[in-house]
C-alpha cells in the first residue's frame, strides 16, 4: 500500500481535483439534526478544506489531517483556525469534543484499525458526544492509488460501532450513484 499518496504536492493537486464536484452539504445537514450549533468539533482528515469550510458555519471546527502537505495548506489558507496533525487511528490529543466528522476517511483503515479509531475516538469525546462517519458502501477491499479502501455495510458498521455508540441514523445516500455510500451518526454511550 501506498501510505505517501497525500505527501507530495503532485497527489494532493490530483486529489483535490478528483473531490472537486462531491458536495458533503448533505452529511453536514444530516448532522445538524444531532450536534448542536457552537459545538466543538474534531474533522478528521480535513483534506482540501471543502468540508471544513461548511463545518465552520454551524460549529467551533478544529480541523486534522496526517499529510504535512494538506496541513500546510490548511493553514495556508485558514489563519485564523486550529488545525491539528493526526493520525486517524491514534488521535493523539488531550483535547475533548463535542463531535467528530469524518467523510470517507475512515475507510483508508483496515477494521482493526477502525476498532483501534473508534476506542480512541470514545476517549476524546466529552459524554454524549456525536460521531458522523461516511464510508463506501459494499463488501472487502481494494487499493485505489495506492491507498486501501475498506468498503462497509450496514451490518459491518453496526458490528464495529454499536458496543461504544447509540446509533442515531445509519443510512445509504448517492455520492456518485445510488446507494453507494453509507453514513454513520451515533451517540457515545
Amino acid at each position: 500500500m501506498n501510505d505517501n499518496y497525500y505527501k507530495t504536492k503532485e497527489s494532493v493537486e490530483e486529489y483535490i481535483k478528483l473531490a472537486k464536484d462531491v458536495n458533503s452539504g448533505q452529511l453536514i445537514r444530516k448532522l445538524k439534526d444531532f450536534l448542536p450549533t457552537n459545538s466543538l468539533l474534531l474533522e478528521i482528515g480535513s483534506g482540501p478544506g471543502t468540508d471544513f469550510q461548511i463545518l465552520k458555519k454551524d460549529y467551533r471546527v478544529v480541523g486534522s489531517d496526517f499529510s504535512a502537505e494538506f496541513l500546510n495548506r490548511l493553514i495556508n489558507n485558514n489563519i485564523d483556525n486550529e488545525f491539528l496533525k493526526l493520525d486517524a487511528i491514534t488521535l493523539k490529543t488531550e483535547k475533548k469534543f463535542d463531535g467528530i466528522y469524518s467523510n470517507k476517511v475512515l475507510q483508508h483503515l483496515t477494521n482493526k484499525e477502525l476498532e483501534k479509531s473508534i476506542h480512541r475516538q470514545v476517549d476524546i469525546l466529552n459524554p454524549d458526544g456525536i460521531i458522523c462517519h461516511s464510508f463506501w458502501k459494499g463488501k472487502g477491499d481494494e487499493v485505489f492509488k495506492g491507498l486501501l479502501v475498506n468498503y462497509q455495510t450496514d451490518e459491518s458498521l453496526r458490528i464495529l460501532f454499536e458496543d461504544y455508540f447509540e446509533l442515531l441514523l445509519l443510512d445509504e445516500y448517492k455520492e456518485f450513484e445510488d446507494g453507494d455510500s453509507l453514513i454513520l451518526i451515533g451517540k457515545k454511550k
